[in-house]
């Protein structure tokens, strides 16, 4: 556990007294510092916060912005919603994997982009629409898609 890990969480109880109304602040500015969330760092906000492991695990898996792994410089999530899959996000998210030789869900070897699906991204008149680092693009072409990968597009 880091020594500011400890400030961090009686920050976050001062603002918000409940240990379960401090986790999600918690959890947000750990993974700001260390990319993601490890076993280890689930272990340690709950020590922190005296919440159950458990119910800390449970939490950091139901959101999909808190990653249990390391994650690239640049992650793109591609949206999976009904509007975008009519759009053909399939093939979107077919052509992202065969440009950087990673499935989704994978990071690059050389860790600069983590590719990730995402259930929807309420951007439903962008379909089929991506978010690099949360900025919305979309709607994604082929041409797009590749300028997702070179940092080009603009959001």
């Amino acid at each position: 556990m880091k020594p500011e890990w400890e400030l961090w969480a009686q920050e976050a109880k001062a603002e918000f007294p409940k240990a379960n109304s401090a986790l999600l602040p918690l959890l947000h500015r750990i993974q700001s510092q260390e990319h993601y969330l490890s076993e280890d760092t689930i272990r340690d906000v709950a020590v922190l916060l005296k919440l159950p492991v458990p119910y800390v695990e449970s939490v950091a898996s139901f959101y999909s912005l808190y990653y249990k792994n390391p994650v690239g410089k640049r992650i793109i999530h591609v949206c999976m919603g009904l509007s975008c899959a009519l759009n053909g996000s399939d093939e979107l998210m077919h052509h992202l994997e065969g440009k950087l030789g990673i499935q989704e869900g994978q990071t690059t070897p050389d860790g600069e982009v983590s590719l990730l699906e995402a259930e929807c991204l309420a951007a439903c008149n962008l379909a089929p629409v991506a978010q690099v680092n949360l900025r919305f693009v979309g709607p994604v072409t082929e041409d797009t898609a590749d300028q997702l990968l070179t940092g080009e597009v603009k959001s």
